[in-house]
């Protein structure tokens, strides 16, 4: 299956409410929430505020991103604002395996995610415990990089690794029109799309070109 999760921190936010009808009238029916604390990765972004008034004017899955340090401390309040999937950083986790029944244990989906230069032979011993596994294509922490070629490799042994799981298995970082097909022909599930949807003059026409790219 082919789908684009639009990252909202490349949104407008003095018209968020409006950037997120534009890509669900596209076809979008989850959206990617980056949160970043400026330990994890240089740049601070949002918190559960922000992530409960998204909620509350769509019904697109939310899956939330924590780019930060000792994310367990922090998964109450992002599951009450209302995320559908938590995604944490394996780079950045004490436990992974604690961590990820923990996210389950209150009805969301569990991701964990690796950051390009971590071995992909780490998810091995958590594969019972994830729903949603998060490819890094950059380096996290900024938007607008430079798709890392050599992930792709990555990705491909990741399908491979998950077949006959119920595992969902998603890319982030630097996929646009020109990346965006090397992508899905690894067999992964979704793109998170950022700069190359939100920057466009057509954000609806822009969907669908990466769609049928």
């Amino acid at each position: 299956m082919k789908i684009i999760s639009p990252s909202l921190l490349s949104a407008d936010f003095r018209h968020i409410a409006e950037d997120i009808r534009k890509v669900e009238s596209a076809g979008a029916d989850r959206l990617h929430l980056d949160i970043m604390d400026g330990n994890f990765v240089p740049s601070i972004t949002f918190g559960p505020l922000i992530i409960n008034a998204i909620n509350n004017c769509t019904h697109c899955h939310l899956e939330t991103h924590l780019m930060i340090q000792n994310p367990s401390k922090s998964f109450d309040q992002y599951i009450k604002a209302g995320s559908d999937t938590l995604i944490f950083h394996i780079e950045a986790s004490n436990n992974p395996k604690e961590e990820l029944s923990y996210i389950r244990e209150n009805n969301v989906a569990s991701g964990i995610a690796l950051n390009p230069n971590t071995d992909e032979k780490c998810l091995l011993p958590l594969l019972d415990y994830l729903d949603y596994i998060l490819i890094m294509s950059v380096v996290p922490g900024k938007g607008g990089q430079s798709f890392i070629k050599s992930t792709l490799k990555k990705m491909e042994n990741i399908v491979q690794m998950t077949k006959g799981r119920n595992i969902t298995i998603g890319v982030d970082g630097g996929v646009n029109l020109d990346t965006i097909s090397k992508v899905y022909d690894t067999g992964i599930d979704i793109a998170i799309v950022g700069s190359a949807l939100f920057k466009s003059d057509n954000i609806t026409q822009r969907y669908q070109d990466l769609i049928n790219a």
